[in-house]
């Protein structure tokens, strides 16, 4: 049985909705990263990076979400695309993209717009810009291309799925007006029977949901040595 540690964030999401799809047996383990579970030692022994989430196959190890992500459709052979180099090359390069841009972009213009100690003009300018850049990137692609690889519904498309439900929270009320590619892709998959599966194990966890000193202090830990 497969270990899958967690919490409500875009990454553990996606990484639920593949194995909620598969249909693999697995064990959720909630990790309350607003209390701070996640930096304990034992945790850390799982991932070093002190982030959620990890996944635990027999003596495989994976703390990354998109590597769990791609870990999971080899193992599997499920929401693959098509197996010739050249989708596999497309699946790759976009799992990457989310990876290292629509990720990373969305959540540091979430945190400097909502979460950030001081409003910093120059750094909220900085990421909804880059954020708002890379989604479009995705709308663009979106609107010629049922899903991220062609017509199959793939693994890169669960990774996007995980971003999309915080769009708003991050780009704002305009977000899905200005993006309606991505919006259609995001209603087709909050459609899947294994969506409400997700949503009924988010629900089913008492984590901490409160944005207060204690869960700041366990999140964004920089922010006490800027009032040293």
């Amino acid at each position: 049985m497969l270990t899958f540690y967690y919490n409500l964030a875009p990454n553990p999401m996606k990484v639920a909705l593949f194995l909620e799809e598969s249909g693999l047996d697995y064990l959720p383990v909630p990790i309350d990263t607003r209390k701070g579970e996640q930096h304990t030692l034992d945790y850390k022994s799982i991932n070093p990076n002190a982030k959620v989430p990890a996944l635990i196959d027999g003596d495989v190890t994976i703390f990354d979400s998109n590597a769990i992500l791609l870990y999971l459709a080899e193992k599997t052979g499920l929401f693959l695309p098509d197996n010739t180099a050249v989708l596999r090359g497309e699946a790759l390069s976009w799992l990457m993209f989310i990876a290292s841009g629509v990720g990373p972009f969305t959540g540091q213009a979430i945190h400097f717009k909502h979460f950030a100690p001081e409003k910093c003009e120059y750094s909220i300018n900085r990421y909804d810009f880059e954020a708002w850049r890379h989604w479009k990137i995705l709308d663009e692609r979106l609107s010629k291309s049922t899903y991220m690889i062609g017509t199959t519904y793939s693994f890169v498309d669960i990774a996007l799925w995980g971003w999309c439900r915080a769009a708003t929270f991050a780009l704002g009320d305009e977000a899905w007006n200005l993006l309606p590619n991505v919006k259609r892709l995001f209603d087709e998959i909050n459609q899947r029977p294994a969506v409400a599966r997700v949503t009924a194990l988010a629900n089913s966890t008492a984590l901490k949901k409160e944005m207060d000193s204690e869960a700041l202090q366990a999140l964004f830990p920089q922010n006490t040595r800027l009032k040293r």
